[in-house]
């Protein structure tokens, strides 16, 4: 194959005309040329360098579809979320259906499965599993080490898992949301060397400053784009791109590309900007991805344009895998695996008896994961503590979904939802059943959904109701990624017709049990202060 374009060289900051030849996969020559008129421009591919693919609601296979008609050519991926369901089973799943497409999936082994021991997982991933896995070429560095505490403090068990990783020569993730000073300095010498959960500026430079790469995040979500950017003008080397949760009507839309498009808008150097999105993680992970070198695998992408980055054609080891927008990588059938063993809830589950007006409410920040405690007022009926839509404070429950027990039940600010009830099975990081509804009738019908299609998200609004099942691990879909984008459009839409003003409120909704992240959470073991490490009483 033979390609005439324009040459984003990006480690020579040139652009010129070349003549690119392509044999068995591989980059046999890139060849000056005097070619002129309307070219393309050609330059590596993007790379996500921290994701969970299991966010986008896909498998890696049609998350892979998705993902190739915006010019993503690799993703490192965090399997934790499929580990904390299924184990070691989980990772494996990933693994061999991620292999079965045209696509770089990387890989690694989540060091925090259970994230925590206040909270009910699926599975348990211990030093020997992370031997394991660690021991594997497939798995090519220790993921987020969420556990700050341990690392910080030199808990053995942790320190076991890093040590671990140093031997096999493999990079360690880091996940340390607002950690600064002498504990950031800590726990970098403990081993991490990335973070992509900084939401200030002087929190990521101050990371730097001791080392370690700022991978820039922009997900469905947790949105820090707009405030770590101008790293970028000072520090290009240390930059990467993420979109760490990315739901499946997003990725339908745009990826690594919109990042690289918004950092020019904003007069960010373009060779700058794509070290951040292009070579940097490859550089950072040893990635077999190519680079637009001679010998290099034919991993390339055609371009409109340097401000907006229209992606024309992606190519994967020569492979063309999109062109025009449209994915070219063909369908497989996708095997289900699961793990959900709870019954049918009744709604007197979701009864929580008052003691008082005055909760603890968790506020619900739209585009952030951390979550401040606050004081709010419900109402009670009949001794029962309930919703109050007039001040938005509304109940969210966790629901076990791997065995029986009774529900969690607190108080969260933000939904707005003014009817019925939202749920979902993705519930980062346990994946139980996660909650918010107006009355325990709508809770306890959205939750049954649920439960009878083994995992998914639902709204119930009065007789309406819909339904997106998610059968692989209770957290993704099998079926066609469009199609799965389309449903989940329809849900998205019924969450904010209900009242939601949440950008996306079932994304939100699934980091409200993320434990790790302060200040307040809910498990479906109780109330948690993420700060102190410890559980709270609802009523204040």
């Amino acid at each position: 194959m033979i390609c005439i374009a324009q040459f984003v060289d990006i480690p020579h900051r040139r652009i010129y005309p070349v003549e690119l030849k392509i044999n068995h996969g591989k980059i046999a020559s890139i060849q000056p040329t005097f070619a002129r008129g309307d070219l393309p421009f050609l330059l590596p591919g993007f790379i996500d360098a921290h994701v969970h693919v299991e966010s986008s609601m896909l498998v890696p296979s049609e998350f892979a579809r998705l993902a190739v008609v915006h010019g993503t050519v690799a993703t490192i991926s965090d399997p934790h979320e499929i580990a904390n369901v299924c184990g070691v089973e989980g990772v494996n799943y990933m693994i061999e259906n991620g292999n079965k497409v045209p696509f770089h999936f990387f890989f690694g082994a989540p060091s925090c499965v259970p994230a925590t021991p206040f909270e009910t997982a699926g599975a348990e991933i211990d030093v020997k599993g992370i031997e394991g896995l660690m021991s594997r070429p497939e798995i090519l560095y220790l993921a987020e080490m969420m556990n700050w505490p341990g690392a910080v403090n030199q808990d053995p068990v942790v320190m076991e898992k890093i040590r671990i990783a140093q031997k096999y020569g493999k990079p360690i993730d880091g996940h340390a949301p607002g950690l600064m000073g002498e504990l950031a300095e800590k726990y970098v010498k403990a081993g991490p060397s990335t973070d992509h959960e900084c939401f200030t500026y002087e929190e990521a430079l101050g990371k730097i400053k001791l080392g370690m790469k700022i991978a820039i995040r922009e997900g469905s979500a947790a949105k820090n784009f707009e405030a770590l950017i101008d790293l970028i003008d000072e520090y290009p080397e240390m930059i990467m791109f993420c979109s760490d949760d990315k739901h499946p009507d997003n990725l339908a839309i745009s990826h690594i590309n919109e990042l690289a498009a918004r950092a020019i808008a904003k007069g960010k150097d373009l060779f700058d900007v794509l070290k951040a999105a292009c070579l940097n993680p490859i550089e950072h992970y040893s990635l077999p991805v190519g680079q637009l070198r001679e010998g290099d695998p034919a991993d390339f992408i055609l371009v409109k344009d340097l401000e907006k980055f229209e992606v024309l054609a992606t190519y994967i080891k020569g492979q063309k895998v999109a062109e025009a927008g449209k994915t070219l990588i063909p369908r497989i059938k996708n095997e289900v695996i699961n793990n959900f063993h709870t019954s049918f809830k009744k709604e007197e589950d979701f009864r929580l008896s008052a003691s008082g007006t005055k909760v603890r409410v968790i506020e619900a920040l739209d585009g952030q994961l951390i979550t401040p405690e606050i004081e709010g007022e419900i109402l009670i009926r009949n001794g029962f503590a309930e919703s109050n839509p007039e001040k938005d404070i509304l109940k969210i429950t966790v629901v076990n979904r791997y065995e029986d027990a009774p529900p969690a039940v607190a108080f969260i600010k933000n939904f707005g939802i003014k009817t019925g009830a939202i749920a979902s099975s993705v519930g980062h990081d346990s994946h139980n059943i996660i909650t918010v509804g107006i009355d325990d009738a709508s809770i306890c019908r959205a939750v049954n959904l649920l439960i009878e299609t083994k995992g998914g998200v639902s709204a119930v609004s009065g007789v309406k109701e819909e339904v997106l099942p998610l059968p692989v691990g209770g957290i993704m879909s099998p079926e066609d990624g469009y199609q799965v984008a389309g449903a989940y459009t329809r849900i998205d839409r019924m969450a904010k017709e209900m009242g939601s003003t949440l950008n996306s409120p079932f994304m939100t909704l699934s980091f409200m049990a993320l434990l790790v992240i302060p200040d307040l959470k809910l498990s479906d073991q109780g109330l948690f202060d993420g700060r102190k490490f410890e559980f709270r009483n609802v009523f204040s």
